[in-house]
């Protein structure tokens, strides 16, 4: 199942901005690797809806990032066409009208709306968590437990729970693999 995924940073973005956004795509796992577009977009095909799931909550995470998700048919070839293409391409200028800076557009658009609903309210949730709430979440999806990441952070473990819990933390734990489910029906 191919996602491209299209990132348009607004006002062109600042070259530090693109090059440490391509460093961390440059580690996930893609078809196509993360790479500049000719018309300056970033720009990557993901098999996995999960991780398409993971790239647009990193990048709208980060203030100045319009982001597209096109789910659909891709055929095998040097560049990226067909309508998974032509869906990110809609779903990158629709992204650029929405307040959350996201759009997703697929084969079927009626999952593609849901998928859309979906990972717009994660993207709310990602964008207002606090640096400490970040701190917290972060070690925890790391894999260390609430009492580890406590030790860590030099705070208790219910403080830890508190700031989980203001930054929406089971919230998202749950919204994201129903995101996945969505985009992978949105493809078709």
């Amino acid at each position: 199942m191919p996602f491209v995924v299209t990132a348009v940073a607004s006002g062109g973005g600042a070259p530090e901005q693109v090059a440490a956004a391509l460093r961390h795509l440059g580690e996930l796992p893609a078809v196509r690797p993360f790479a500049r577009a000719a018309d300056g977009d970033l720009q990557g095909v993901l098999a996995d809806p999960a991780a398409a799931v993971d790239v647009v909550l990193g990048l709208v995470r980060t203030p100045g990032w319009y982001v597209g998700v096109g789910a659909g048919a891709l055929p095998d070839g040097a560049r990226p066409t067909g309508s998974a293409l032509l869906s990110a391409r809609r779903a990158s200028d629709a992204a650029r009208q929405r307040g959350t800076r996201l759009a997703v557009r697929g084969a079927v658009p009626t999952e593609a709306a849901d998928a859309q609903a979906v990972l717009t309210a994660l993207a709310v949730v990602v964008q207002r968590r606090s640096p400490q709430a970040w701190e917290a979440a972060e070690l925890v999806a790391g894999g260390r437990t609430q009492a580890r990441a406590a030790a860590a952070l030099g705070i208790s473990r219910q403080a830890v729970g508190q700031r989980l819990a203001a930054g929406l933390w089971e919230l998202e734990r749950e919204l994201r693999p129903t995101a996945a489910r969505l985009l992978a029906r949105a493809e078709g």
